[in-house]
């Protein structure tokens, strides 16, 4: 069955889909700036409403070397502890082209730790105005009662560090050991604030 558009135009004109077609969409549940922030916290919009939560990272900067991570908790905890297994990798590529590679992380895993899972090698993001860090993280199901929470995230950050800079393509992975239902999440620098950044929820229809 074909896609029906308006008077047969672009894909721009479509007005209905074909059976089996999904319509998946992105539903903005709420936006958090940073400002010198030690946290930013998402504690509502986060229930059995949406299979899938994504988390979007704009312009992530710290207001000291640092690594920017996650937690969750449950009900209306606030201690962000769960339990927590995970993997981490990243790629990387240096300005002048002289250094690259891909390599296990071992040092920003987790095997069923409590931490802040980090999203990026730490201490891999620094204070200069071009170095902040970008991505999104996805959370699928986590008002099930049944399973364990599982997460993938994926980041990009630059690092001043040595010279030349190098670009971070950062990929970490894991499941929250919990089959309790997940109500909000944390974000912080392991060490320091956030000093700018916005981070946006979404649910997935």
């Amino acid at each position: 069955m074909a896609i029906k558009t308006a008077n047969n135009q672009s894909m721009t004109a479509i007005t209905s889909l074909a059976s089996g077609v999904s319509a998946q969409s992105l539903i903005l549940l709420a936006t958090e700036t940073a400002s010198s922030s030690s946290t930013i916290s998402f504690t509502s919009n986060i229930d059995s409403t949406y299979k899938e939560y994504i988390f979007r990272f704009y312009n992530i900067h710290p207001s000291a070397e640092s690594c920017f991570a996650f937690q969750a908790d449950t009900g209306t905890n606030t201690n962000y502890n769960q339990t927590i297994t995970s993997t981490f990798f990243r790629a990387y590529h240096n300005e002048a082209g002289t250094e690259s590679g891909v390599s296990y992380f071992a040092a920003t895993d987790q095997a069923q730790g409590t931490a802040f899972q980090r999203l990026v090698e730490n201490p891999q993001l620094g204070t200069n105005n071009d170095e902040n860090l970008n991505g999104y993280l996805h959370i699928y199901d986590p008002s099930t009662t049944t399973f364990v929470k599982h997460f993938t995230a994926r980041t990009s950050s630059q690092n001043d560090d040595s010279q030349p800079a190098y670009v971070l393509n950062n990929f970490a992975a894991g499941y929250f050991n919990t089959t309790t239902a997940l109500t909000r999440f944390q974000f912080k620098m392991v060490s320091g604030n956030i000093d700018a950044g916005v981070i946006k929820m979404y649910g997935v229809a």
